[in-house]
Formats: C-alpha cells, sequence, structure tokens
C-alpha cells in the first residue's frame, strides 16, 4: 500500500448536511404530492446539471416551461437552498480540523453550483481552513467524471497513488479509484477514523 500524503474530502453529507426535502416540507405539505415533485421535476438529475455549471436561470427556465403551474415552487429551490444545508457533521469536521494541525495535506474536491458554494463557505467557515478546493461547478465537470479527478490532480500537484478519497457516494468512490486513487467511502466519522488507520494515519 502507498504511503498516503494527501487526503480529499467531499463536503456534502461528509462535512455538511444536505437534503432538498427540509424547505419543501412547508413549501409542499402534502407528503405524497412533495415526494412527486422531488421525484420528477425538481430531480436528482436536474440538480446535478447546476454542480456541472449550468445557471439557476437556465434551469428553472427549463422545468417552468414543462411545469408552468409549478414555478413558485421550482423558483423554490434555489430561493430556499440555504434551509437545505442547516448544519454540520461536527464529528467529520473535527477529523479533517485534526488532519490539518498535524500537518497532513488536505484539499476538498466536491459536485457544488458555484453560487451556492460561496454561500456554504460563507456560512462554515472551517471549508476555508483546507489547503483549497475543486467544485464542480466552477470547472464544469462533475464526479465521478474522470476529468474532475485528473483537474484536481493537476491543481494541486497530487500523486494520485499517494492520495485518499473520502466520500459518501459509492459511484464517486469508484470513480476515484479509477482515476488512480486510493478512496473510502464515508458512512459516519467513527468509521472514518478506522478507515485512516488502515492506512497509517492515526489521529
Amino acid at each position: 500500500m502507498s504511503e498516503i500524503r494527501h487526503i480529499v474530502f467531499d463536503i456534502g453529507k461528509v462535512l455538511i448536511h444536505y437534503d432538498p426535502e427540509l424547505p419543501y416540507r412547508r413549501l409542499i405539505p402534502d407528503e405524497e404530492r412533495r415526494r412527486r415533485f422531488l421525484a420528477e421535476i425538481c430531480t436528482p438529475e436536474w440538480n446535478i446539471e447546476q454542480d456541472r455549471g449550468r445557471t439557476w436561470e437556465e434551469a428553472e427556465a427549463l422545468l417552468i416551461a414543462d411545469h408552468p403551474e409549478e414555478a413558485d415552487n421550482i423558483r423554490g429551490f434555489r430561493l430556499n437552498w440555504h434551509e437545505m444545508v442547516p448544519h454540520a457533521y461536527e464529528e467529520s469536521v473535527a477529523i479533517m480540523e485534526e488532519l490539518i494541525e498535524r500537518g497532513h495535506d488536505v484539499t476538498m474536491l466536491t459536485n457544488f453550483a458555484s453560487d451556492t458554494f460561496v454561500e456554504a463557505r460563507g456560512r462554515y467557515r472551517f471549508l476555508e481552513r483546507p489547503r483549497g478546493v475543486t467544485v464542480s461547478g466552477d470547472i464544469r465537470a462533475i464526479k465521478p467524471d474522470r476529468a474532475i479527478f485528473d483537474h484536481h490532480v493537476s491543481a494541486f500537484g497530487l500523486d494520485p497513488k499517494a492520495t485518499l478519497f473520502i466520500d459518501d457516494s459509492a459511484k464517486n468512490v469508484e470513480g476515484a479509484r479509477a482515476a488512480g486513487w486510493n478512496a473510502v467511502l464515508f458512512t459516519d466519522a467513527e468509521t472514518l477514523r478506522k478507515d485512516l488507520a488502515a492506512y497509517g494515519i492515526e489521529l
């Protein structure tokens, strides 16, 4: 096993909680209608294109053209986005900060729209602590595509074989491994500490 010299964190559901249903419990109180709206209109597939760099204005216009009766709820996704990220995962943040304080090279790689990431970094100041971040919306490439991993390697001077990636998505973990990285699936902070120890990183 290669010595790990670079540790790369995903953000959503690793450092910060994310749940698009949270504001819609208020906006669409009926559970079945809310489920259909998020499954058929403001879908994860629709939202990931903003992570790829599509503007919210274009994204909203596309949906409103097909669902004019839902215009307010469609616009409500971005308008109420701040409610979707209500808190940090303090134990995961503590691990990241301890790694930094012990001198490890820590960066972040995230699928995030450019503007919402700016908002998140303003709210969660620990996002400024790592050496840097690759935001998918800024470079118009998303995980698990190989291009975003190669970009991160180039931007931060990483050796893929000496890099450990932490992500909550199995597809993204596999994407990192396909790019030559080491990677672990995040489930909780206690498991992450064990995974780090397995790579020789004791905290």
